[in-house]
């Protein structure tokens, strides 16, 4: 059923790809295939580790082009790497129901032009980022090697993969303060920390709701392994808690005041009481829960920030 399916769809796939397109919707393909949101929340968090760094004096010329040059390079390295992860995933996709649909799989982009495409991205963000700081540049390099050579072919092979996914997706601010302090500090690290701890209730949840999904394209994910979900509750538990704590670092370490500080409290108490729900009735609707929590969470945590430096 699933090979008649998938022969049906690339029948269908094929037929898309001959037709006449307008030049609004190659663009918009293309646009897809860069993951805009995904790309967006590394573009926040290079800036959230980019506003740590700066000194009180910070509003000259010399800090606002060195702040373009490092969010352009990032948000095309971020963006290059999904169109590369796009082009590996390609023919996985078609075998699932939530990302049959997107540009290779239905014929809108062929993946020799998204290789093409994702690899000047890549490339000539990584440029633009050598003219930040080499620091910054390697940083963004090292990302995209982790996220496309051993994250995306273990999403194949192990459950393991969501933890090393989150090394890749937890660096960016790491590339904004390099750029400003030249070094990585202790509170790049904690930014480091609460990045990569986030991710996995906002991963774990989302990897709930489309459980079956994963399961038909193959990926041994822990949200498939663990028919009952008991697992997966308890992992989002202790990783809200364990992000709830290190999220209070930034004012340990002085970087933020005592509205950052109680703001921390009380983002990371409800988005525990989130995965407590979870694990209370595993449904996709509290998943779906944890999941935009996950978001709110990460917004108000990286605005309270910007608001409370000290």
């Amino acid at each position: 059923m699933r090979n008649a399916k998938q022969t049906a769809y690339s029948m269908q796939g094929e037929a898309v790809r001959h037709d006449a397109m307008t030049l609004r919707e190659v663009f918009a393909g293309y646009y897809e295939l860069t993951k805009p949101g995904i790309t967006l929340m590394v573009v926040i968090s290079t800036a959230a580790g980019f506003y740590l760094a700066l000194p009180r004096n910070f509003l000259t010329l010399e800090y606002a082009f060195l702040f373009v040059l490092t969010v352009l390079g990032t948000a095309l390295v971020s963006a290059g790497s999904c169109v590369l992860n796009h082009v590996m995933e390609h023919d996985l996709d078609r075998g699932m129901k939530r990302t049959m649909f997107r540009p290779i799989p239905s014929g809108r982009v062929s993946w020799l032009n998204a290789l093409l495409f994702g690899s000047a991205l890549v490339i000539s963000g990584i440029a633009i980022l050598l003219a930040a700081h080499p620091l910054t540049a390697m940083l963004a390099g090292l990302t995209a090697f982790l996220y496309l050579a051993v994250y995306t072919p273990m999403k194949r092979r192990t459950q393991l993969a969501t933890l090393v996914g989150g090394i890749p997706g937890a660096l960016p601010p790491l590339g904004g303060y390099a750029t400003v302090s030249g070094s990585i500090g202790p509170e790049a690290l904690a930014m480091f920390m609460i990045l990569f701890l986030w991710q996995m209730p906002h991963f774990l949840s989302l990897a709930w709701m489309y459980r079956k999904d994963y399961e038909r394209g193959g990926f041994p994910m822990l949200t498939v392994l663990d028919g009952s979900g008991m697992v997966v509750a308890r992992h989002i538990i202790t990783y809200t808690l364990m992000l709830l704590l290190f999220s209070l670092l930034p004012t340990v370490f002085g970087d933020t005041g005592v509205l950052y500080f109680i703001g921390a409290l009380l983002l990371g108490t409800a988005f525990l009481v989130a995965g407590m729900r979870f694990f209370i009735e595993r449904s996709n609707g509290n998943a779906r829960t944890v999941l935009l929590s996950s978001y709110f969470y990460l917004l108000a945590l990286i605005t309270l920030m910007f608001i409370d430096k000290a």
